[in-house]
């Protein structure tokens, strides 16, 4: 209840008796908090912030002193003050603020200005800035360190500009940044305190660096004042990030707020890094009505730049006189696969993927050859091994991927650092990916026929999968195994799914198993190879689909996990709960961390402390209030798979399989 007096607003903030006497409690008018006592019937309110270090005063004590004379005493360092008048004892000048407070019939009644318009603050122009970049997604942790920067994005949220997403672990919310960079191109933002919250985004940040995803991290930090002795949860936050990102500052008071985030923020999408802000307590919540939001108008140039004519012309002399070139696609390549598979179908050329770029042609495409290394096909190896010219496009080289580099290879890629990084290669192609290839296209007036070349891929095909079939039939009697798991995910799971996959032998499986559309897009944790990815980074995925970017918007997303992987982040259930997100999510449970017992087999050691002791994860599942559903039985998985597609909300199929199947 509410009666406005002037300029006072009275508030009716406890009940007759509600509050016992010599008792102090916590009263909230608006965004307002005050300190309000009662001592042998008589009531005071007081501003709740201890002037020492804003110790929260309505949770103090009534304390009585000398001569009968009570005193509220602050909970953290007991500093003293009259709970009517606001003195302290001895008259040291340090008096609180007094409220009109006030017994009534129907309750206790507090009168306090009305409140005017909220004021803007230098977090409110960063948060405005991140907003004009197209930041639409913020995964993080609200805390004691970052409240000011917290409340703009509030406004920019409760304005319909971006989502904010509380997340369970900080160490979720870069995973999740990740996620959805690795799908889009684009940055979220992901959000922590100072201390702790800083450093628990550091694996999620390296995932992005080594993977070249940009995202946007921004952490509180303690007051300038006591930045450097060693205050509570100061951590050199600078010092820390300076290895993982590609822009790294404190803010401070006299910073230029606008355009110290659209640097950052430039800096992310150019470099496809992620970036961090350190935002000192104080300086978040300084009035700015002055100051200018930056945007990215007239900052970034265009970026389909073309190889030099010269370069272009050797790389077709080259392709034209292979007999059997190949195509490797890695996960670079990723956004321009519509001109490098018509370039393909053209000159009738075997394509090729790394691990991370499954899924970019499709398994049924009568040039798709499917993964090539330690988590593919052989069919993959066939082809390269019987190549005669590499085209690499967007691929990293890695070691687990197994690019031969004694075949003359014709090596494409927009970053000059990446061409010829670990070995030299026949000619280095400097040029954005998908014009690079209408290039290519173009410069080859007809189409080539490579004689049976599609006949040889198709047979390469009918003997692998005559091979997973048998597969398939294997029993050991200590559950399911992987390449059943993996064709009943293949016939269940979306053609237009997005897939997050997390680390281990669930990972190896999936790539030499699963049979992608084409249309899926595949999302994992690359070169870091950091278990615990999958869960977290397929919330990005879905905030994503949430967006009106017709590529991803409402396409269903999936998860496959290892319960090691699952178990790291296991609380983040609760929050796919809370925000009601579509995750299908494929859970391989054997009590292992199966792919070190592999290890250690093969490094002749005793298996050793990779056993695990798990819960009921389907049962979990269900008490966070989602939808947990155990299989033991292989006759039942396409139905549980089918279920779990179709519930509204997070659902988990736990399907209990052979760690020595995979």
């Amino acid at each position: 209840m509410t009666e406005k007096n002037n300029n006072l607003v009275w508030h009716k903030i406890l009940e007759s008796g509600e509050l016992p006497d010599g008792r102090v409690t916590t009263a909230s008018v608006g965004t307002q908090t005050f300190a309000v006592s009662n001592f042998q019937g008589q009531y005071g309110a007081l501003t709740n912030a201890c002037p020492h270090q804003s110790g929260p005063l309505g949770e103090g004590s009534i304390e009585t002193g000398a001569e009968g004379r009570c005193w509220l005493r602050c909970p953290w360092h007991g500093w003293d003050f009259d709970p009517i008048t606001g003195e302290s004892p001895g008259g040291h000048g340090d008096h609180l603020t007094t409220f009109p407070i006030e017994e009534r019939d129907d309750g206790i009644y507090l009168a306090v200005e009305e409140e005017t318009t909220r004021a803007r603050s230098n977090s409110d122009v960063m948060a405005e800035t991140m907003v004009n970049w197209g930041i639409k997604q913020v995964f993080g942790m609200v805390g004691h360190s970052n409240l000011g920067m917290a409340d703009a994005l509030r406004v920019q949220e409760e304005a319909g500009n971006l989502n904010f997403y509380g997340v369970r672990h900080e160490g979720a919310a870069a995973f999740a940044c990740s996620g959805y960079a690795k799908l889009t191109g684009r940055p979220a933002a992901c959000f922590t305190i100072a201390g702790p919250g800083a450093t628990n985004l550091m694996t999620g940040l390296y995932d992005a660096k080594v993977d070249r995803a940009p995202l946007l991290a921004i952490t509180g930090q303690v007051d300038t004042q006591v930045l450097g002795p060693g205050a509570f949860q100061e951590v050199d936050l600078i010092g820390a990030f300076k290895d993982v990102s590609a822009f790294n500052h404190t803010v401070y008071a006299d910073s230029k707020h606008g355009e110290i985030v659209s640097l950052a923020l430039k800096n992310a999408l150019l470099t496809r890094n992620p970036v961090t802000l350190v935002l000192p307590n104080e300086v978040q919540e300084m009035e700015n009505a002055e100051g200018e939001a930056g945007s990215p108008e007239g900052r970034i140039a265009a970026l389909d730049i073309a190889p030099p004519q010269s370069v272009l012309d050797d790389a077709v002399a080259k392709i034209k006189e292979a007999k059997r070139p190949i195509l490797i696609i890695g996960h670079g390549a990723r956004f321009d696969m519509d001109a490098i598979i018509s370039f393909a179908e053209k000159l009738d050329i075997p394509v090729l993927t790394t691990f991370k770029a499954k899924g970019l042609i499709s398994d049924n495409h009568p040039l798709g050859c499917g993964v090539l290394g330690r988590s593919g096909t052989p069919i993959a190896s066939w082809f390269m091994n019987e190549c005669d010219r590499i085209i690499a496009v967007g691929a990293s080289f890695s070691n687990h991927t197994g690019i031969a580099s004694y075949y003359p290879i014709i090596q494409i890629d927009f970053d000059p650092m990446a061409l010829g990084k670990f070995h030299s290669v026949e000619l280095p192609v400097l040029g954005e990916i998908g014009r690079t290839f209408e290039m290519l296209h173009d410069a080859f007036p007809e189409n080539i026929d490579r004689g049976n070349m599609r006949e040889e891929v198709a047979e390469r095909w009918k003997i692998w999968r005559e091979e997973k079939e048998s597969r398939v039939q294997d029993d050991s009697g200590k559950g399911i195994n992987a390449a059943l798991l993996f064709a009943a995910m293949t016939r269940q799971c979306q053609d237009n799914a997005i897939i997050a996959v997390d680390v281990g032998n669930n990972t190896y499986s999936f790539g030499r198993y699963f049979e992608a559309s084409g249309d899926q897009a595949v999302l994992m944790s690359g070169y870091l190879g950091s278990i615990g990815f999958g869960y977290s980074a397929s919330m990005g995925a879905w905030a994503a689909t949430q967006e009106d970017d017709p590529k991803f918007k409402d396409r269903p997303v999936w998860v496959v996990s290892g319960d090691g992987g699952f178990g790291q982040y296991l609380g983040e259930v609760l929050t796919a709960v809370k925000y009601i997100m579509n995750l299908t999510h494929v859970l391989m449970h054997n009590d292992e961390l199966g792919k070190i017992s592999k290890e250690q087999r093969a490094a002749h050691f005793e298996v050793w402390k990779t056993d695990l002791h798990n819960p009921n994860f389907a049962e979990y599942v269900n008490l966070c209030g989602g939808k947990g559903i155990r299989v033991t039985d292989p006759a039942k998985l396409d139905e549980a798979l089918a279920e779990a597609r179709d519930y509204n909300g997070p659902a988990t199929v736990e399907v209990m399989t052979d760690a020595l199947l995979v």
